[in-house]
Formats: C-alpha cells, structure tokens, sequence
C-alpha cells in the first residue's frame, strides 16, 4: 500500500500539456507512475483535446468538472459530463476534450503505457460534432 498525501510541490508540478493535445491543456499528476499506471488531473480548455491515441492494458475516465467528449475511432463523440466514468478497453483508438465551448476536467488512469497518435484535426473534431443530435451538444 502507498499513501500519497496531497502534492509534493518539487516532483508533482501542474504541467501545460502541449505534445500530445490540442488547445491549452492542464494536467495535475495525481499519482507517479506505479506498475505500469498514472493517474492525473487533466483540465482541457474549451475546443482543447487529446491527439488519438490508445493505451496498453485500458483506461478509466472520471469525468469531475464540466463537459467534453469522447470518440472511439470509427465512432461519433459521446458526451461525458461531471460524474460520468468511461472504461476504454486495451488497445482501443480514442480521443478525448472539452466541448467547443467548456472546460472539461477529469481524472485519468491509464494502465499500461500510452501509444500516442495523430492529432485529432480540426475538421474531424468538428466534423464529429455535427453529426450528434442537437440535444448533446454546446454550440
């Protein structure tokens, strides 16, 4: 058992996310990698995103402020809002981020390492938006 009590400010700095994400992107490391898992805070801009991606043994979302999305390849975004979890099974191509016109803040536990992607482009984000009903989106 490890118990991690609150943030040690020298080695658990909020960092700007910029390599792998879209848009202006905060994440909080929660938890330093241990077997194989990270656990982090991450807070997405409006329009803000991850590139797609995809994780070796799966993914947990705890979506904890506001409202994104998230889209499997192949798949048109799904709403996530605060108190929603997502489980993304091993290997699967995803990405996830804020809507176009909200934050979006989650907890994110991957397990296993992540295999980063492309970059989700703009027409495909908002292409995907589009194609959801009206009632499940911020425009």
């Amino acid at each position: 058992m490890r118990i991690v009590r609150g943030r040690a400010p020298t080695s658990m700095a909020t960092e700007s996310r910029t390599d792998t994400f879209t848009g202006t992107v905060w994440g909080d490391p929660v938890l330093p990698t241990t077997d194989g898992t990270t656990i982090n805070s991450v807070t997405f801009a409006p329009g803000a995103r991850t590139f797609w991606h995809h994780h070796t043994h799966g993914q947990v979302l705890v979506v904890t402020a506001g409202r994104g999305w998230v889209c499997s390849a192949g798949a048109r975004p799904q709403v996530i809002r605060a108190g929603d979890v997502v489980w993304v099974p091993p290997g699967e191509r995803h990405w996830h981020g804020a809507t176009v016109d909200t934050i979006m803040t989650h907890l994110a536990v991957s397990l296993g390492p992540t295999v980063w992607l492309d970059e989700v482009s703009e027409e495909e984000y908002r292409a995907g938006l589009a194609a959801m009903p009206e009632e499940d989106t911020d425009r």
